[in-house]
């Protein structure tokens, strides 16, 4: 009789852990800056310095934002007769002025703060509204943030407190009437699902970013397509040498909504990226005795795959 040896199962390995994807979908953020979402759960106060902008933080939740790509709050403000930009300087002149100078052992005002002040001013003057001013601080926060939050070649910095050294307050001036007080932070969670659907619509738009950055021109077509008048004020505007952000502030509108028109456009066939001149090149044009002309260094496209790395290693340095 043949003797069948059996043995013990020996005990199965653990699962592997698997990501919650019902979680993370409901929770829609945490992808876009793995520090802000760690700034976030600290409940940190600063300031988020990133290659393109700049993000303040107080108790973990954004109240400014600030990019060069982005118009302000006074120029969104001031752009179509709401607010005369002198009276918007003065106002912020005066707000930085309130906190006393050197020697009072004051510190200087953020660039959160100041601007703050100088609106509450103004609400208080009768010169703005408190609706106005807080529907304009939050479209220039979340346009400002679309901008400081996109992929980066260099990792962030985030300075704890003030911009001056600790974290002390600032001697509060007394306001000059019952004016709303703080601004309605924005949690980060809203900022980063925000900053996403924005980038989906602009890749469902036209999936090409070189129009985002560099000059644009007109691409003329025998029969262009009828434009409405939104984008007919952005197309007067092409004249290949304005980028995206300049025809924006010279408009007094958000960047990211003009980047959507100008995106419309390209797809549209009526604007392109202005096209690189090579170095090696001889530019076109009669020899003669007239100035030299200089070469335009050309512009690379961004590659998706040096973005996606880019991406990883940012959130490889967070851990």
């Amino acid at each position: 009789m043949t003797t069948v040896r059996t043995t013990t199962p020996a005990t199965p390995p653990p699962r592997l852990p698997v990501r919650d994807k019902a979680a993370a979908l409901g929770r829609g953020w945490g992808g876009v800056s793995p520090m802000l979402t760690r700034l976030a759960a600290e409940r940190a106060t600063g300031i988020l310095v990133r290659e393109r902008g700049t993000l303040h933080l107080a108790d973990g939740k954004v109240v400014h934002a600030e990019s060069p790509a982005a118009p302000g709050a006074d120029v969104l403000l001031a752009a179509h007769g709401t607010l005369d930009p002198d009276v918007w300087r003065q106002a912020l002149a005066e707000s930085v002025a309130s906190t006393g100078g050197a020697g009072t052992g004051a510190r200087r005002l953020t660039g959160a703060e100041a601007v703050h002040r100088a609106g509450r001013r103004l609400v208080a003057g009768g010169l703005l509204t408190a609706g106005a001013l807080e529907m304009c601080r939050l479209t220039a926060l979340y346009d400002a943030a679309y901008f400081a939050l996109a992929p980066s070649s260099s990792p962030g910095r985030f300075r704890y407190g003030s911009e001056d050294g600790p974290d002390e307050p600032a001697v509060e001036p007394p306001e000059p009437d019952d004016t709303p007080g703080g601004p309605r932070p924005v949690p980060v969670a809203d900022l980063e699902r925000e900053t996403l659907r924005r980038r989906d619509l602009l890749h469902r738009i036209w999936p090409d970013a070189l129009p985002d950055e560099v000059p644009l021109a007109r691409e003329h077509r025998p029969a262009p397509p009828l434009l409405p008048a939104r984008r007919q004020a952005v197309l007067a505007r092409v004249d290949g040498i304005r980028t995206a952000s300049e025809i924006a502030r010279e408009l007094g509108r958000p960047a990211f909504h003009t980047l959507v028109d100008v995106r419309r456009l390209v797809a549209a066939g009526v604007v392109a990226p202005r096209p690189p001149v090579s170095l090696t090149e001889p530019l076109p044009g009669p020899p003669g005795d007239g100035p030299a002309i200089e070469p335009v260094v050309p512009v690379e496209s961004v590659d998706p795959h040096i973005t996606l790395l880019k991406r990883l290693r940012d959130a490889l340095e967070a851990l």
